[in-house]
């Protein structure tokens, strides 16, 4: 293996939960070169990561919707001479995009019906961490396995990024900091409410705590809402990218969030975490660490894994703001 391309996941939790498989790999290759290939949301992480020598931009996946895009499925990798392919999605998508790009060596979980397209077929385990699952992959293909927890680095610009960002927004560079993380990509029935997240706010305000809200353009409307509702937090919604965002993140004594991407970055980056899950499942995508609390309300329904609740969202509603602010000033 002289010139690996590493299929990076599609989302950003799954992609930072993949980073110590990645780095089990990076450690045990020192001699080959090492790129990461990634869609656009994603691709930026990977400027914290250490050992990657190239990320590649992947463009959106063909769908039956855009059925012309299937003709250029690999094009994207073919022109560069990777003679092995690490495929950490699961879809028969990425097997299609290193079979077509002629990459020799192509290994991945046998899922699907993919089997058949690649050259090293891992069986996939059963009951693991997120992160774990990755590790399990390369660890079954020779690669030994080292800590579990996701780390970044962030450099002094990013820092610097994320800290005149917080400026701009009205942050003194005194108060303590805590982010809250309203959105989560899934669907609905992941978030906390906007009126929990307000309340939670004017609480740590009680404390001296400035609350910064995070997230991406798409976490605006729920921005919105708790500001309605609470006047005091700072809000950064939209205006980070991921670089940037680490870098806000290394300014905060903690983070509330959902089960999110932001989630996993910021404990990555070595924030102290306080999550609430709701339908999801906490064994298999908490963040890793004793920095971190989870926190859940135990009813017959969760987790069921649903985009959105069809009844009363009882798993979140029943996790109350002085609950959260209490775990929260724990992790202070």
């Amino acid at each position: 293996m002289k010139h690996l391309v590493i299929l990076a996941p599609n989302w950003l939790g799954d992609a930072v939960m993949a980073l110590p498989a990645i780095a089990d790999v990076c450690r045990a290759s020192s001699g080959a070169s090492i790129a990461v290939a990634a869609r656009a949301a994603i691709a930026p992480l990977f400027s914290l990561v250490p050992g990657i020598d190239e990320t590649i931009v992947l463009p959106r996946a063909a769908t039956i919707g855009r059925i012309g895009g299937w003709r250029s499925i690999g094009a994207e990798l073919a022109s560069r001479n990777f003679d092995t392919a690490l495929l950490l999605p699961n879809s028969i998508h990425a097997a299609l995009v290193a079979a077509r790009a002629n990459i020799a060596e192509r290994w991945g979980y046998r899922s699907g019906w993919r089997g058949r397209l690649l050259t090293r077929a891992v069986r996939r385990p059963a009951k693991l961490h997120q992160a774990a699952y990755y590790q399990h992959l390369v660890e079954a293909l020779g690669f030994p396995n080292g800590p579990v927890e996701p780390r970044v680095v962030v450099p002094d610009a990013a820092r610097e990024a994320g800290a005149r960002i917080l400026r701009i927004a009205g942050w003194d560079g005194a108060a303590p900091l805590v982010a809250l993380a309203p959105g989560a990509a899934y669907g609905g029935a992941k978030r906390w409410p906007p009126a929990y997240f307000a309340e939670l706010a004017t609480l740590l305000a009680g404390d001296g705590v400035t609350c910064v809200l995070v997230g991406s353009s798409a976490d605006a409307p729920t921005a919105m809402a708790i500001k309605r509702l609470c006047s005091g937090a700072l809000d950064i919604v939209g205006q980070t990218d991921l670089p940037a965002l680490a870098g806000v993140m290394t300014q905060c004594r903690g983070l509330v969030t959902n089960d999110s991407g932001a989630m996993h970055l910021a404990a990555a980056a070595g924030t102290s975490v306080t999550a609430v899950f709701g339908p999801t499942n906490e064994t298999a995508t908490r963040p890793l660490g004793d920095a971190h609390v989870v926190l859940t309300n135990p009813v017959w329904c969760r987790p069921c894994m649903l985009r959105e609740c069809p009844i009363d969202h009882r798993c979140l509603r029943g996790i109350h703001a002085p609950t959260v602010a209490e775990a929260a000033r724990r992790t202070l």
